[in-house]
C-alpha cells in the first residue's frame, strides 16, 4: 500500500511539472492573444495629436489667460519615451504572424511605418534615443543610446521597405487590414501617407543637405520624380487624420466645456495677426472679434478687428486685456458649437504641397514652387471652410506679401509662414519644429513665455533614466552636449 501511495504522489508531481512555468504565470484575466487589427486600432490613437493642447499653445497658435489652467511657459522638464507604443507595434507584427499571414503583410509593412513615427517623435524632443539595443529588447532598463544621425537614417530606411511592401501588397491585391479609423483600411492611402511622411522627415534635414552619408536632395527629388513608384498625397482626401464624433471621441472643445475655456483661452498674435496681417479669409473663421475693436465702429468683417495676444506677454497683462475686450477670442462659432468638430490631421495634403514647394525652392527638385505652395494654401482654405475660394483668392494673390517671390530667401519665408498656417490645431508639433530649424514665423518671447526669454530646444529625457540608465545617459548627454547637462536650450544634432 505504501508503494502505491509514493507512485501516486510521484505521478503527481511528474504531471504537474509538465505544465509550463510560462502558464502560471498568465493572469485568466488577461488575454495572450488579441487579433492584430485590435492592436492597429490601439496604434492609431496613440499616434493622434489633439487641437487645442499643451503642443498648440507652444506652437503659439493660441494662449491660456488664466493662470490655473494653463500657461505659456517654455520652462519645459522632463517628457516620456514611446516604448510602450513600440511593444504594440511589434505585438501587431507578431500577432499577425500568429494568425497565418505571410511575411509581407499589411500590419508588418505598416509596422515600419510606426516605429519610423514613434522614433522620430522621440528624437525630435529629445536628439540621441535608444534605439539598437531597445529593438533587440524592449524590457532592455539599460540601453545604449544611438546617435540622432543614426535614428535618422534608420527611419529613411524603415519608410522605404515600408513603401516597397505595400505596393506588393496593392499589387497582389492583398486587403487583409482592418480596424482602421483614419483611412478605411485603404492600402493605397496608407502607401501615400508614408512617402508624404518621408518628405517630412527629409525637409526637416534641411541643416544636413550636404552629408552625402544621408543624401537627403536625391532621397527627395526621387519621390517626387516619380510618383509610381512613390505616390503622395494628392487631396484632402488623403489626409491622415483623427474624426470626431458625439460620443466616444468629442471634439475637445464643445459645448460641455465652453464656461471653462472660451473665455480663458484667447487667440495667439503669432497665429492670427499674421492671418489678418495677410487679409486672410481663415481670420474670420478661426477667431471672433475683438470686442473693444467692435465698440470703436469695426465690424466682424474688418481684418483689423481681430487681435491675439503675445504669447510673451505675462498672464496678468493678457487676462486685463481680455476682459477688456482687446483680444479675439477662440471663434465661439465654430470650435465650440458641436461635438464633432473639424477632423484634426496629424499628417496632411497642405504639409506635403508646402514641403515640395520647399524643397524645390530650394534646389532639391525639378518643378514648379508657386504651384505647390498655391496647391497648399487652397487645400488649408477649403479644409478651414473658406467658401468661394477661386473668387476670394484673385484679390489674396496679387498682394506683394502673399504671391510667391522670385527672390528664393524671401519665397522660402512666405513658403514656411503659410506652412504654419495651414498647421493651426493640426499636425502636433510640426509648427514649433519648422520654426525651430528655419526661424519661421518669429516666435513671440516675454515675461508670460519664461525660460530667460528663450524658446526651449528640446526636453529633457525620463527621469527613471538618471537612475536606472546612468552611464548611457550621462555618456549620450556628454556625446550631444559636450556635458553630461539635460539641457532644455541645447541644440540637437538636427539643428546643428
Amino acid at each position: 500500500m505504501k508503494k502505491i501511495i509514493i507512485f501516486m504522489m510521484l505521478l503527481a508531481v511528474g504531471l504537474s511539472s509538465c505544465q509550463k512555468f510560462g502558464d502560471l504565470e498568465k493572469s485568466p484575466n488577461s488575454p495572450g492573444e488579441v487579433p492584430p487589427s485590435l492592436v492597429f486600432t490601439n496604434i492609431l490613437y496613440n499616434i493622434n495629436y489633439a487641437p487645442w493642447n499643451d503642443e498648440m499653445r507652444w506652437n503659439q497658435f493660441y494662449c491660456s489667460n488664466y493662470a490655473y489652467y494653463d500657461d505659456q511657459e517654455y520652462d519645459w522638464t522632463t517628457t516620456s519615451f514611446n516604448y510602450t507604443h513600440l511593444k504594440n507595434v511589434n505585438q501587431m507584427i507578431s500577432e499577425a504572424k500568429r494568425i497565418g499571414l505571410a511575411d509581407n503583410n499589411a500590419y508588418s509593412a505598416l509596422g515600419k511605418f510606426f516605429k519610423a513615427y514613434f522614433f522620430i517623435d522621440m528624437s525630435m524632443k529629445l536628439g540621441d534615443v535608444p534605439m539598437t539595443d531597445a529593438l533587440k529588447s524592449l524590457e532592455n532598463t539599460a540601453p545604449k543610446y544611438d546617435a540622432q544621425k543614426a535614428v535618422f537614417k534608420q527611419v529613411l530606411a524603415w519608410l522605404e521597405e515600408s513603401n516597397t511592401e505595400l505596393q506588393t501588397l496593392i499589387n497582389s491585391g492583398d486587403q487583409t487590414l482592418s480596424g482602421d479609423f483614419m483611412l478605411g483600411n485603404d492600402l493605397k492611402k496608407w502607401q501615400k501617407v508614408v512617402n508624404s511622411y518621408k518628405l517630412r522627415v527629409l525637409i526637416t534635414l534641411s541643416k544636413k543637405e550636404l552629408d552625402t552619408d544621408l543624401n537627403i536632395k536625391t532621397q527627395f527629388a526621387n519621390i517626387v520624380n516619380n510618383p509610381a513608384k512613390y505616390p503622395v498625397m494628392s487631396s484632402l482626401d488623403d489626409n491622415l487624420k483623427f474624426t470626431y464624433n458625439s460620443s466616444t471621441d468629442k471634439y475637445p472643445l464643445n459645448q460641455d466645456n465652453y464656461g471653462q475655456t472660451a473665455t480663458r483661452n484667447n487667440m495667439a498674435a503669432t497665429y492670427l495677426n499674421t492671418l489678418a496681417s495677410l487679409k486672410d479669409p481663415r481670420t474670420f473663421i478661426t477667431a471672433d472679434p475683438a470686442p473693444a475693436k467692435i465698440r470703436a465702429g469695426l465690424t466682424a468683417a474688418d481684418f483689423g478687428a481681430y487681435v491675439g495676444a503675445s504669447s510673451g506677454e505675462s498672464l496678468d497683462d493678457m487676462s486685463t486685456k481680455m476682459l477688456n475686450g482687446e483680444y479675439s477670442a477662440i471663434s465661439k462659432s465654430r470650435y465650440y458649437s458641436s461635438y464633432t468638430g473639424e477632423p484634426c490631421i496629424q499628417i496632411g495634403y497642405s504639409e506635403a504641397c508646402f514641403n515640395i514647394a520647399e524643397a524645390i525652392n530650394r534646389g532639391w527638385a525639378t518643378g514648379n514652387a508657386e504651384d505647390y505652395y498655391i496647391k497648399g494654401i487652397k487645400a488649408s482654405w477649403i479644409f478651414h471652410g473658406v467658401t468661394d475660394v477661386e473668387t476670394k483668392w484673385t484679390s489674396y494673390y496679387v498682394q506683394v506679401s502673399v504671391k510667391l517671390s522670385t527672390t528664393p530667401t524671401m519665397a522660402l519665408s512666405q513658403i514656411l509662414t503659410q506652412k504654419y498656417l495651414a498647421f493651426f490645431q493640426n499636425s502636433g508639433w510640426e509648427a514649433y519644429n519648422n520654426y525651430r530649424r528655419t526661424g519661421v514665423p518669429t516666435f513671440l518671447i516675454g515675461a508670460g513665455t519664461a525660460n530667460s526669454g528663450r524658446i526651449a530646444k528640446r526636453w529633457q529625457y525620463p527621469s527613471s533614466e538618471r537612475t536606472t540608465n546612468t552611464e548611457n545617459y550621462q555618456a549620450a548627454l556628454k556625446s550631444q552636449f559636450g556635458a553630461a547637462t539635460d539641457d532644455i536650450n541645447a541644440e540637437i544634432w538636427l539643428l546643428k
